[in-house]
Order: structure tokens, then C-alpha cells, then sequence
């Protein structure tokens, strides 16, 4: 909570919260522990008696690395939007993890909505754009928009920098890019078949022209 923000009528924003309140310091709510993360998604299995294949609870640390929403999220997307899982006496499998940690992913739910909200932010934008780009130096980023971003929870600064889980590892370069990916024009390349497979006799007969540089065909596909 260390840069709340007030909305005026006018929509025009007012950092730091009013001029009359005191911050000695800045506070964040730290993630759960592997233990707790375990603990929490075993509570589930004594409460129905449905189990969890044990390898799950590796792939599920290494996406959240204990964010809150992220392990409740990913919860609830296998125990109650798999309709398939909601019969308790289904034991749910690493495949099923690796399906509803995508569907996660695919809806853009309200918390990636508002990380990528965030990384708007110019000081975030140029700290994820720095660390993605491996320029991360004290002469490229301000320490201070470093710590701004590790007290929002995206990256992390022990035992290196680095963003904090691998959910958002997939999620923010994704987002950060999303603009290019809608606009890249999706015409049919020209080496493919109406049904999407490769058109071997057309590329065999092109292929003296491409591999001597005289024809321009190439260009199509970019």
C-alpha cells in the first residue's frame, strides 16, 4: 500500500493519499508458504474426501509462488468450474491442473485484469520492460520504482530479481504484447493448404527461387 491513489470527480489522480495522513512505512500482505499452500488445497480433500495427485502441489508452488488469489483462483477453477470434478469421487490429476491453470489464464479474470492494468504504469512498465530485456541496472531503474513493484506483489528481489511466479512469467509478456499480437495481419500463408497443411509440391517448386534469394514470395508470411 505504499502508492494508493484517490480518484477525483474529474477523474484525475492524487498520489500518495491526502496531504494530512501520516505513512511511516510502507505495508505488504506477504504470500503463503509452501506449507500453506498445501495445507489450504488439502482442507478441501478432508472436507469431500476428493484427493489431489501429489505432483500437482510442485507445478502448483512454482505458478504462484503462494499469491493469495492465484491459489484460490486455480482452487476453484478445478474444484467447481470442471464440471467433471465436482463429482468428489473424482481424484483430480496433474492433467487437470495443467487444463485449469490455462483456462485461468484464457479468462482474463478480474486480478490479470488489473495487472495488466498496472503495468501501464510508467515506472512498472519501464521495471517488467528493463528485468524482461535483462537491462536491469541501478543506471536503468530507479530503486525506488524496483520497490514499487515488488511491494505490488509482481516481482521479486530474493534470491534474484525476477517476476514472481510463473503465472505472471506467461501472463505479462503476453500482455505487455498483446496490442502486436491482434494487429499481425492472419492471411493464409502462401505455402499452406486450405485445410492448414503444408503444400509440399508448391513449396518443392519454389524452392530454387527462395533458396537463390530471387523471389520475394517470403514476404507474404510476415
Amino acid at each position: 500500500m505504499r502508492d494508493y491513489r484517490i480518484h477525483t470527480q474529474h477523474q484525475e489522480i492524487i498520489t500518495g493519499g491526502s496531504a494530512f495522513n501520516i505513512k511511516a512505512e510502507s505495508l505488504r500482505l506477504d504470500n503463503l508458504t509452501e506449507s500453506e499452500v498445501r495445507n489450504l488445497w488439502l482442507q478441501h480433500t478432508g472436507e469431500t474426501g476428493q484427493t489431489f495427485d501429489d505432483n500437482i502441489f510442485v507445478q502448483l508452488w512454482e505458478d504462484t509462488h503462494g499469491q493469495p488469489w492465484l491459489v484460490n483462483a486455480l482452487a476453484y477453477e478445478l474444484t467447481w468450474h470442471n464440471k467433471h470434478l465436482r463429482n468428489r469421487n473424482v481424484p483430480i490429476t496433474l492433467e487437470d491442473y495443467w487444463q485449469a491453470k490455462e483456462n485461468l489464464i484464457q479468462s482474463r479474470a478480474t486480478h490479470l485484469d488489473q495487472l495488466t492494468d498496472k503495468l501501464k504504469e510508467a515506472r512498472v512498465h519501464s521495471v517488467i520492460s528493463a528485468l524482461l530485456s535483462g537491462k536491469v541496472t541501478g543506471d536503468t531503474i530507479p530503486t525506488d520504482d524496483v520497490q514499487y513493484v515488488v511491494d505490488l506483489g509482481l516481482i521479486e528481489s530474493r534470491p534474484q530479481l525476477r517476476i514472481s511466479n510463473r503465472i505472471y512469467q506467461e501472463v505479462i509478456p503476453r500482455e505487455l504484447t498483446w496490442t502486436r499480437q491482434i494487429t499481425i495481419a492472419h492471411e493464409q500463408s502462401w505455402y499452406l493448404t486450405p485445410q492448414r497443411h503444408i503444400d509440399m509440391p508448391k513449396t518443392l517448386e519454389r524452392f530454387p527461387a527462395i533458396f537463390s534469394g530471387k523471389c520475394r514470395c517470403l514476404d507474404r508470411t510476415l
